[in-house]
């Protein structure tokens, strides 16, 4: 198990684990993290896995950065294929692109419905039946539109000696997060899933109030 204290107060990276892993997009490594931040006198902790294939980070990294994908869970969509978000099919596109390129990496961060969590993210699919759309419905339980924090993936990616990328995202909010964290990001490479009227709307929300790219 590997320990990493970073510059910002009273947050600590471990390296839980790293394993073999094999699968339908070809081999990576697994490895496991705890991002441990001290808040009032407890320690909260969030987690992450990291997939990762090939030779990262590479000699030659700054010419040649690795593809990453920083994807959030969603446990409706990666599990039970919803159709209601474009979660899963990013998630198998990144997954194509780097086993095509042999090479990149997978963070999957544990902020499940932006970062509102799972029963919550449910009650929002309720208020959204009703007329809400995804942004109203999360303000309507009290939440931002988007809760999410990206002071994990940059601590993970600066532990593993990354310093630059090539993003797979339409959220311009995570180039810039990444960039906050010391990452370069030196492309952004659309992610964009096939159209699907049952997530037309969730996916207009995402870039007229958003602000995503979706061409």
């Amino acid at each position: 198990m590997a320990s990493e204290t970073n510059s910002i107060p009273n947050f600590e990276l471990v390296q839980a684990a790293e394993a073999d892993f094999p699968s339908e997009y070809g081999h990576f490594r697994i490895l496991g993290f705890e991002g441990r931040t001290l808040v009032n006198g407890s320690v909260e902790v969030e987690e992450a896995v990291v997939l990762r294939m090939g030779d990262i980070p590479g000699p030659s990294q700054e010419s040649d950065p690795p593809l990453l994908r920083i994807h959030s869970q969603c446990l409706t969509g990666d599990v039970f294929h919803s159709l209601r978000c474009d979660c899963r099919a990013q998630l198998e596109i990144a997954l194509q692109e780097v086993s095509a390129a042999g090479r990149g990496i997978i963070l999957y961060e544990h902020q499940e419905g932006r970062g509102i969590g799972l029963m919550n993210k449910l009650r929002a699919y309720e208020l959204q039946d009703q007329g809400a759309d995804t942004v109203e419905a999360n303000e309507q339980l009290g939440f931002e539109s988007d809760l999410r924090s990206y002071l994990l993936p940059g601590a993970v990616l600066r532990h593993m000696g990354i310093t630059a990328v090539r993003l797979m995202s339409n959220n311009p909010e995570k180039v810039q997060a990444l960039e906050n964290a010391g990452i370069r990001v030196a492309e952004r490479v659309p992610c964009i899933a096939a159209p699907m009227e049952s997530r037309r709307a969730y996916l207009e929300t995402k870039r007229e109030k958003m602000g995503h790219f979706l061409a």
